[in-house]
């Protein structure tokens, strides 16, 4: 599968921004996608998850309530609606998957195998 992320700008702190993943290929459905991010200076960080198929999320810490992940298998697209941003939340957004992921591992980085090229968000306070 292949996957190209799109939807980052320059918003201002408060703002909302919804980010696209969208995938070329067979299988869509199997594949569970993440969105991580990396910020200057810092190594990256996962974000958030969809499982394949019936699309459980998964949320890291920080971007509870404020990031909705969704999935439209159709339109092989994953979404990340991200409301009340924050300068601390600027960073390179990167769109990964990984097919038939385990529940448990779907916020680790190294068992996403196809990555997008990243996005730029970039928050102004």
């Amino acid at each position: 599968v292949q996957l190209q992320a799109s939807g980052g700008g320059l918003v201002q702190a408060g703002d909302s921004r919804r980010l696209s993943c969208s995938a070329s290929g067979r299988g869509f459905i199997n594949y569970s996608v993440a969105w991580f991010r990396q910020a200057p200076g810092k190594e990256r960080e996962s974000v958030s998850a969809v499982k394949y198929g019936v699309g459980t999320t998964y949320y890291s810490d920080f971007v509870k309530g404020r990031f909705t992940i969704s999935r439209d298998n159709d339109k092989k697209t994953v979404y990340l609606q991200m409301n009340s941003l924050q300068p601390e939340d600027t960073a390179v957004y990167y769109c990964a998957a990984a097919r038939f992921l385990h529940d448990d591992y779907h916020i680790v980085e190294r068992y996403y195998h196809f990555w997008g090229q990243g996005t730029q968000v970039t928050v102004s306070s």
